[in-house]
């Protein structure tokens, strides 16, 4: 079922300064990475950064979210896992996947946890469409899906659906850190190792194995493009 009855154009504030843009050329690893978000997320509690999406990659490791079931790790020694603050189950990251960090503070924005997941959602669901992919929310599952019309069907009969986007946020203080992560041309085979978010009756897609010859730089214009309709104005930092 679409999710349709979120209100997710709320969350630009004319109070705040452009939201700083950052990209790292190289893979960050996922501890490095944490770190920096929490520095970040208390100067930006204290008033004393602005705010920051922060754009990478990882090299391959597994992370646990705070509704990881065990069961769900199905090869325990074939990358890194991370146990992770954010919301949600176990998720891979990697290269030739875009990682968005998102840092903003909710308490000048609108504080409902809700709108601003469907809100990241939203900023997802315009990137694809800028590249002529439907991307689309579900009721019951976070992130972002792409009918598959290809495939075989459902037991149920319904049409085949992937993964292209995963979720996960945490907040401290109002001001939120984690964010999203879009499937561009990472190693799909990777996936395996893991249940996806505990979901394992869909599959996992990304944007070259849609059949588009797009390459990370091409991907990130259309998400600042896309975050700033939702969010507001961005500068690189």
């Amino acid at each position: 079922m679409l999710r349709t009855d979120l209100d997710t154009h709320m969350f630009a504030a004319a109070n705040c300064p452009p939201v700083r843009w950052r990209i790292s050329d190289q893979p960050v690893p996922y501890d490095e990475a944490l770190t920096t978000m929490e520095q970040q997320v208390a100067a930006i509690a204290n008033g004393e950064a602005d705010e920051l999406v922060w754009l990478l990659e990882h090299p391959p490791l597994y992370t646990a979210g705070t509704s990881a079931d065990p069961k769900d790790l199905i090869d325990t020694q074939r990358f890194p896992v991370f146990a992770t603050g954010r919301g949600g189950e176990y998720t891979y990251h990697g290269p030739g996947q875009r990682i968005v960090y998102v840092m903003l503070d909710l308490k000048r924005r609108r504080q409902d946890v809700r709108a601003y997941v469907a809100a990241l959602e939203d900023v997802v669901i315009r990137t694809l469409d800028l590249m002529n992919v439907r991307g689309e929310r579900r009721e019951d599952r976070v992130g972002v899906w792409v009918r598959r019309p290809e495939k075989p069907t459902m037991p149920d009969g319904s049409m085949a659906e992937d993964k292209i986007a995963a979720l996960g946020i945490r907040l401290r203080r109002w001001v939120s850190f984690h964010g999203l992560s879009l499937n561009v041309e990472p190693d799909l085979s990777h996936y395996s190792g893991i249940v996806p978010c505990g979901i394992s009756a869909y599959g996992v897609t990304s944007l070259v194995d849609l059949g588009l010859p797009v390459v990370m730089a091409d991907v990130d214009v259309h998400l600042r493009t896309a975050f700033e309709a939702v969010f507001g104005p961005t500068r690189m930092d």
